[in-house]
This record gives C-alpha cells, structure tokens and sequence, in this order.
C-alpha cells in the first residue's frame, strides 16, 4: 500500500498540525509561522 501526498493536501496537513501545536504550546505561534513561510517559500521557489 502507497500513500502519496500532493502538494495540494500538504498544506491543510501542516496547518491543522500547526494549529493543534500552538492551542497545545502558544509559544511555538513564532516558530511555527516562521517554518511554515519559510516551507511555502521554498516550494514556491522549487516550482518556479
């Protein structure tokens, strides 16, 4: 059994972890939103 992940549901995957990650830890928001620009800046970068 192969499970593939699309760019297109990679990102409400990583939103609903980073979401349940700062209602658990708030002081992650600052880390989390930075890697989480910094993850969409790259892949935007790598399709470009």
């Amino acid at each position: 059994m192969t499970i593939t992940i699309s760019d297109a549901s990679l990102v409400p995957i990583i939103s609903l972890a980073a979401g349940v990650a700062i209602l658990v830890v708030p002081r992650l928001l600052n880390y989390i939103v930075a890697g989480y620009l910094i993850l969409i800046g790259v892949l935007g970068l790598v399709h470009f």
